[in-house]
């Protein structure tokens, strides 16, 4: 069976799915497809708030909501899944695996925290509201954003007749992001039981020594961290994510 929250891009076997994280899409994980299908069935999901502009989502924002909609995604396939989670997709992934233990294989933590109390989104706002809602030529987008994340987001954005054109709303965005200044997810993580790589970009956006902390803390880890990398290690250090997480996926996943 399949859920109708997730894209199927073929393979066979245990389910991968991808989880992007904020203000990114499914879509953008298009360079990592091909290899993946090697080792399951490769899904693909957008998260609430991320679905297209305009498209919002019944519920107030909170990481409970996240996790609730991913959950629901999952447990479609009727079979416990690998999620292989970028960021916010990651903390959902393995928030799903403490709260959902039955659907949840293994995971893939790749530059994400379990803490980041105190810091605000205030620096980033400004920025973000200036966005506009459409960028008429893919130049537009790498002169904004550079040329790693430009081909990110130029993947993620709304494609229209006449651009590329936001998919979520900024306001949103940030609110998401807030949301982790306020609280901490040790505790989930702890609750982790599923074995869990952790990928730490060299020039990562989470707080100094907090992923290897969550290497000592975890119950089944695997620590490995990038060099050089920048929070987008998948497409930054495409050779050595790929090199990490199939090792990863080699002493468990399958094809049928």
């Amino acid at each position: 069976m399949d859920s109708p929250l997730l894209v199927d891009h073929g393979g066979s076997g245990v389910p991968l799915v991808l989880v992007h994280g904020l203000m990114g899409r499914g879509a953008t994980w298009s360079r990592q497809l091909p290899w993946l299908t090697q080792f399951g069935e490769v899904f693909t999901y957008d998260a609430p708030w991320h679905r297209g502009r305009g498209v919002d989502d019944g519920f107030p924002i909170s990481t409970e909501r996240f996790v609730a909609d991913l959950g629901d995604a999952v447990a479609g396939l009727c079979r416990p899944a690998i999620m292989i989670g970028h960021s916010m997709g990651a903390l959902h992934s393995w928030c799903l695996a403490a709260a959902r233990p039955e659907m949840v294989a293994a995971v893939v933590v790749e530059d994400m925290a379990p803490d980041f109390r105190g810091r605000t989104t205030g620096p980033w706002e400004p920025w973000l509201h200036a966005l506009p809602a459409e960028f008429s030529t893919a130049q537009q987008v790498y002169d904004e954003f550079g040329p790693v994340a430009g081909r990110y987001f130029l993947e993620a954005f709304d494609r229209t007749d006449t651009g590329w054109r936001l998919h979520g709303d900024p306001q949103r965005w940030i609110e998401i992001a807030a949301e982790w200044g306020t609280r901490d997810y040790w505790t989930q993580w702890r609750a982790v039981e599923a074995p869990t790589l952790l990928l730490e970009a060299g020039n990562s956006v989470t707080p100094l020594g907090q992923m290897e902390a969550m290497a000592e803390s975890g119950a089944r880890t695997t620590f490995l961290k990038v060099p050089d990398a920048g929070h987008l290690v998948h497409d930054d250090a495409p050779g050595k994510y790929r090199d990490a997480v199939e090792a990863f996926l080699s002493t468990f996943a399958r094809n049928a």
